[in-house]
């Protein structure tokens, strides 16, 4: 009875290794089981930074049209003939932005425009794949036309928002010139003007952003597009539909794919050669020399053209240097994580205690962090030959860190301290048994090679407000954080 029952949980095993092993060597067997959570990644990531450049960008017009507004009203004072012609028609220009880039979904302009970004390409024409083998991917259907349309819409807000940007550098240039042809006029609009390029230099920084987190893929992203590059079918979909493709022309002239009046390169390698030919025995030195001299000149416009395309023209960098590479981040990204500990020892009447803090803090700029948090006291015994772990404590803290050199910076620190044994939430009321501390002092990042202590924090703090407790507590306070 025994070698049945073997020979069928064999067969079993054969069967469902057999059918691992097919998945395994079959991408797209691979590609046909791939997880619901894959696209509602996609989903979640477009739909965030959907959210986020549309409420910066919808800010930044804001902020110009009221900016605007004030030259005009200024100017309107001196010049209203100036005025009247310098801002006519910008009011409904911003507002004609503004509403196309709440309402554009990227329909009408589906073709390559502004930086090319190739993870981008490759999702874009990942999703279009995926769409079209509809069979195989039936019970993900929905969610890939929904990936796909918050992709496009991003993209389309993305456009939107370069457009942006060259209409207020052409008005920046406007009035820039305005300025320069009225040097009597730059007192009264020097101010708004230079906070108009501030923004604008600001904005373009949160754009390019945006753009680098959309064009940088996770790990499951990532393994999809391994998957999918196994695959011929694929590999032929993107050479005719990707954007990059798009950038070429067909080898055979004459189809209805080559735009008339327009060469191919067979076209183009065919006229080099008779002029090489034509040249004799140095028409190919000549030739490359001249490929030399026209490469560094493309190199140049390309390197003018991406300063333009961010938005940090050398124009603007003349107006305005960005002396705050925090307004570039995402608020998440400002964020500060820490966890702290120190150890103190109080007189008689209290335990050793340690104290563990977890606090958040927000980048003010590149040089200052506010933080808040709070803290659990840990009470260890009386002494060595007691020692009895207990809860001692809550506390509640804020603080400011301003880097003055280096790596050390200046510390202060506001803080509320619970220093009964807790027992119960109920204890916490009591605002008697609360006590305050104003710590000032300087804190020292070590930079580790650990990947888990990078920051280490050395933070050496003077309670100013000690000497006000009854009965006293530590005046000096020695502390390790560790930030990430």
């Amino acid at each position: 009875m025994q070698r049945p029952q073997s020979a069928i949980l064999l067969l079993l095993y054969c069967l469902s290794f057999s059918c691992y092993a097919q998945d395994q060597l079959d991408p797209a067997m691979s590609i046909a089981h791939l997880p619901s959570r894959f696209f509602n990644r996609i989903q979640d990531k477009t739909a965030s930074l959907d959210e986020q450049l549309t409420r910066q960008t919808e800010k930044y017009l804001q902020r110009l049209i009221r900016r605007e507004a004030q030259l005009q009203k200024k100017l309107n004072k001196v010049d209203t003939a100036a005025a009247k012609s310098l801002f006519a028609g910008s009011a409904e220009q911003y507002a004609a932005l503004s509403k196309k880039l709440a309402s554009d979904t990227g329909i009408n302009h589906l073709h390559l425009s502004g930086e090319y970004q190739p993870y981008v390409d490759s999702l874009q024409g990942m999703l279009k794949f995926l769409k079209t083998d509809a069979l195989r991917l039936s019970t993900h259907a929905a969610q890939i036309q929904t990936s796909l349309w918050q992709l496009q819409t991003l993209q389309a807000k993305m456009h939107d928002a370069d457009e942006i940007k060259a209409y207020v550098r052409q008005r920046r240039q406007q009035i820039s010139q305005y300025i320069q042809q009225h040097a009597n006029l730059t007192g009264l609009l020097g101010k708004d003007y230079r906070a108009m390029s501030q923004s604008g230099v600001y904005f373009a920084q949160q754009v390019g952003e945006y753009k680098e987190m959309l064009n940088n893929p996770d790990k499951l992203e990532k393994e999809a597009l391994t998957l999918l590059n196994k695959l011929p079918a694929f590999q032929a979909f993107m050479k005719q539909n990707s954007q990059l493709a798009g950038l070429f022309l067909p080898g055979n002239s004459g189809t209805p794919a080559s735009p008339g009046g327009l060469q191919t390169r067979d076209q183009v390698a065919s006229l080099i050669q008779q002029q090489v030919s034509a040249s004799g025995t140095g028409g190919m030195a000549a030739l490359q020399g001249q490929i030399q001299s026209a490469r560094s000149q493309l190199n140049g416009y390309k390197e003018k053209l991406s300063k333009l395309g961010g938005g940090s023209s050398d124009v603007d960098a003349q107006e305005f240097k960005p002396s705050n590479e925090q307004k570039k981040k995402t608020f998440w990204k400002r964020l500060e994580y820490a966890v702290n500990c120190q150890t103190t020892r109080n007189n008689i009447y209290f335990p050793t205690v340690t104290d563990f803090g977890l606090s958040a803090g927000y980048k003010l700029n590149d040089r200052s962090i506010l933080s808040i948090g709070g803290a659990w006291k840990m009470g260890w015994g009386h002494d060595i030959q007691h020692i009895a772990i207990s809860s001692s404590g809550v506390g509640l803290r804020s603080s400011l860190e301003i880097r003055i050199k280096g790596s050390i910076s200046m510390m202060g620190e506001w803080a509320y301290n619970y220093t009964k044994p807790l027992n119960s939430y109920q204890q916490l009321r009591k605002w008697d048994y609360w006590t305050r501390s104003g710590l000032l002092g300087i804190s020292k990042t070590m930079s580790m090679k650990s990947r888990v202590f990078k920051k280490t924090k050395a933070q050496l703090l003077w309670d100013v407000l000690s000497y006000q407790q009854y009965p006293r507590t530590q005046a000096v306070v020695f502390r390790i954080a560790y930030a990430f």
